[in-house]
């Protein structure tokens, strides 16, 4: 199968190729971008830049809903929707930049890696990770403000309001537990350092669930996408636009049921493990602040109430945690704090409520 082949069956249809004038100043700004978001990685401005204006950058048809950029593997070519202006292609350009900069090929140019994706012989796995984290990379490059949205019935913190915003957070959520640098590393060079923390973390059989369950949001939100444009542009009516329409809203309601059950993992595996490590009171302080802190990156809905349930549990436990530890000599004991005292008050507060409500 040809490369037009290929391409036609992803939606895209070439137009011309991009100037060379636009294709070294794209370049030029996302190697800034990336040297400047990512000092860690020790890039070299020069040999990014090279590197990138060597790319092939073309012009393209590309079907509404989709990416207005797309790097292409199979001849490492880039495609950018056509009717951008020049900024906007600068922008969408660092995504896919990312991409080209994370793949790992064998000896006959077979993709066998793509940062966090595997791309085995007969199953493809991580895709949903890895476009979550190279889409929160490209946000930090572009230095683009977190704000709250509302997709599916969610309500959730990202600082990508348009593209991949419900695997951002999780991805994100996900990063709060093993470290940003971390999954940096990882997206970046195709390393296990990531998935390896992580199971470490919050245990093996887990990491492997979040990640089929953002392959399977991902995979959801391109069909309700595809349905979607066929709905509008094939101009159906009647029973048939009911049909498509219905298919549309399951797949959102199995993506809202994903998010949940994935965030809810996130947060429980981790919490729950780290509980068992908890030795001195200094443990404790440090595992509240954590826990609270987390409030800020989770996603709610008029329903959700898991982890505020979740939250009051756990501080309960806490203060049960402190008590024995004060009891116990055989463990390490901290000068009592204002947070044991908080621990006690905030207990007797909830067995009063328990107590009203019967």
């Amino acid at each position: 199968m040809s490369i037009e082949s290929d391409l036609r069956k992803d939606g895209i249809t070439v137009v011309g190729t991009l100037d060379t004038l636009s294709v070294n100043t794209i370049a030029r700004d996302v190697a800034e971008k990336l040297c400047k978001a990512f000092p860690n990685q020790n890039f070299i401005f020069q040999n990014l830049f090279i590197a990138l204006a060597r790319i092939p950058m073309y012009i393209a048809d590309i079907p509404d809903g989709f990416a207005e950029a797309t790097y292409f593997y199979k001849n490492s070519s880039m495609y950018f929707k056509q009717g951008l202006k020049l900024d906007e292609l600068e922008k969408f350009a660092v995504h896919e930049f990312i991409h080209y900069l994370q793949e790992i090929k064998d000896k006959k140019g077979h993709l066998i890696r793509l940062g966090l994706c595997n791309y085995g012989d007969l199953k493809i796995c991580g895709m949903g990770l890895n476009e979550g984290a190279v889409q929160l990379m490209a946000s930090k490059a572009i230095d683009s403000k977190e704000e709250i949205v509302k997709y599916y019935g969610i309500s959730l913190p990202t600082t990508s309001p348009s593209y991949y915003p419900i695997l951002c957070n999780l991805v994100k959520q996900m990063a709060y537990v093993v470290g940003e640098e971390t999954l940096y590393d990882s997206t970046f060079y195709g390393s296990n350092t990531f998935q390896e923390r992580f199971s470490d973390l919050c245990g093996v059989d887990n990491f492997f669930k979040i990640q089929s369950n953002l392959d399977k949001i991902m995979e959801s939100e391109e069909k309700a996408i595809m349905l979607n444009n066929k709905l509008i542009n094939d101009n159906y009516e009647g029973m048939k636009a009911q049909k498509i329409a219905k298919k549309v809203e399951n797949y959102k309601e199995k993506i809202k049921k994903l998010f949940f059950e994935t965030q809810n993992l996130i947060y429980s595996s981790y919490f729950d493990k780290q509980f068992f490590k908890i030795s001195t009171t200094a443990d404790i302080d440090e595992y509240r602040v954590r826990l609270y802190n987390y409030k800020n990156y989770i996603g709610i809905s008029e329903n959700y109430s898991d982890f505020n349930e979740f939250y009051i549990n756990k501080m309960m436990d806490l203060d049960n945690k402190y008590e024995k530890i004060m009891n116990n000599t055989e463990l390490t004991v901290v000068k009592s704090s204002k947070i044991a005292i908080f621990f006690k008050k905030l207990r007797a507060i909830l067995s009063a409520t328990v107590e009203l409500k019967k």
